[in-house]
């Protein structure tokens, strides 16, 4: 496999025995089978990454039934899985300019992987949840150093479309992900439903060990001590507009599972009587996601990211509140709401924290990701009280009272996007 992409004639070797390359070089160009490689390799990863982390959703009250156990307690099947993900997105970024990139993104998805097949496996409600905690650890290690990954093999010419695929694989995984076990668990069991799931993050993570190019601009540094890490975290928090997207990405996260999590329990009852399939199904509407994501990056450059966030927290709200109607349609219609703003603003968001960051990059991203899944983690786990006590009610009260917070965030947002810059 080349990975270079010159056209020219072979490149003259070292006296080492290894080609003598030059950065421009060594790039991954589009038109080239290695650069197909990595985009096929980048999608699966996101594609195995999210359908892992997120098959359980569909299945809480099926967890509810079997395990005799609260909503509340059936979220922590996911929450503590993505609270520990944050953790370790946390972790690794601190320590991924000492990581091989490929090598811990293959790691961590054969791990994440085989403890999805464990967990089918296990008949305990203690043990699934030790399992799923020790699965977000694994899962960790991907997401964290994917996007630099990407940011520093790939030619700039291709880079917009490397992200796309990868986020699009994310998007993708996390909407198959709950349907396919959505669908197994009604046939079979849930066991089947996250066992088959484990068993496709296995292959993938075959195939992605095969496509993905070695990094070639990237060497681990060796540098130890943790005064460095220490310092790049200060100066991120002190960053004017930083500490507001990273409570942003909370505030959106938290909103967008908390109503997830938990439309099942309102579906599967009366009057509606849904299956689990149906109930799986309803999913699809991650797609409306993909074409969010990518339309409102575009935007955001037209109109100001500020106020495109701030249309992307009342689309929210007003899909939290459709939820509320008696139809079935204007559920759907809400949840479509919802998933089209937590996307639009999720793209705005975190691409904003790029932005600002002068330096220390991959660490901002890092803490974007640590608030947006602890956001899913305890959000998520606090929504389940509010179903029990208030009922879906509660559940959109919660989640409005969020986007308020979200609202006030922006109007921050949008003062320090008009501020003339220093």
């Amino acid at each position: 496999m080349s990975y270079a992409s010159t056209g020219s004639a072979p490149l003259a070797a070292s006296p080492t025995g290894s080609a003598n390359l030059t950065p421009a070089d060594e790039y991954l160009r589009p038109g080239t089978r290695a650069y197909l490689h990595a985009n096929l390799a980048l999608l699966l990863a996101g594609f195995a990454t999210f359908s892992l982390l997120y098959c359980v959703q569909p299945l809480l009250p099926m967890f509810s039934r079997d395990f005799g156990v609260s909503p509340a307690a059936s979220s922590l099947s996911l929450s503590l899985s993505t609270g520990f993900l944050a953790i370790s997105i946390f972790i690794c970024g601190l320590m991924s300019d000492g990581l091989n990139r490929k090598s811990l993104m293959t790691a961590s998805l054969f791990a994440s992987s085989g403890l999805n097949l464990v967990a089918a496996l296990l008949p305990g409600w203690q043990q699934l949840l030790l399992v799923r905690a020790l699965e977000g650890v694994a899962l960790g290690g991907l997401p964290a150093v994917a996007m630099a990954y990407v940011a520093e093999e790939v030619h700039p010419a291709g880079l917009s479309l490397a992200m796309g695929l990868y986020v699009s694989g994310t998007a993708f995984g996390g909407m198959a992900g709950r349907m396919i076990s959505g669908i197994l668990a009604d046939a079979y069991s849930w066991h089947v439903a996250v066992g088959v799931i484990g068993l496709l993050g296995v292959l993938t993570s075959l195939a992605f060990c095969w496509l993905l190019p070695p990094s070639r601009r990237f060497t681990p540094s060796r540098r130890t001590g943790s005064g460095h890490p220490a310092r790049a975290l200060a100066a991120l928090l002190r960053q004017p507009g930083l500490p507001l997207l990273f409570t942003m990405g909370l505030v959106l996260m938290g909103s967008f599972v908390t109503i997830y999590n938990y439309i099942g329990y309102r579906l599967i009852a009366a009057p509606y009587n849904l299956s689990q399939t149906v109930i799986g199904m309803i999913f699809v509407v991650y797609l409306v996601g993909m074409v969010a994501s990518a339309w409102c990056g575009r935007m955001a450059d037209r109109y100001g990211r500020a106020r495109l966030l701030t249309a992307a927290l009342c689309l929210m709200a007003l899909g939290a509140v459709l939820t509320l109607a008696g139809p079935l349609s204007c559920i759907i219609a809400g949840i479509v709401l919802l998933t089209f703003g937590f996307f639009a603003g999720h793209s705005v968001a975190s691409a904003w924290v790029g932005r600002l960051a002068s330096r220390s990059k991959g660490l901002a991203s890092s803490l974007y990701l640590l608030a947006y899944y602890v956001g899913s983690s305890v959000l998520g786990s606090i929504g389940g009280h509010f179903l029990a006590r208030y009922g879906w009610p509660g559940v959109v009260a919660l989640v409005c009272g969020l986007l308020l917070i979200g609202l006030g965030l922006a109007a921050r947002l949008t003062r320090l996007e008009a501020a003339p810059a220093t």
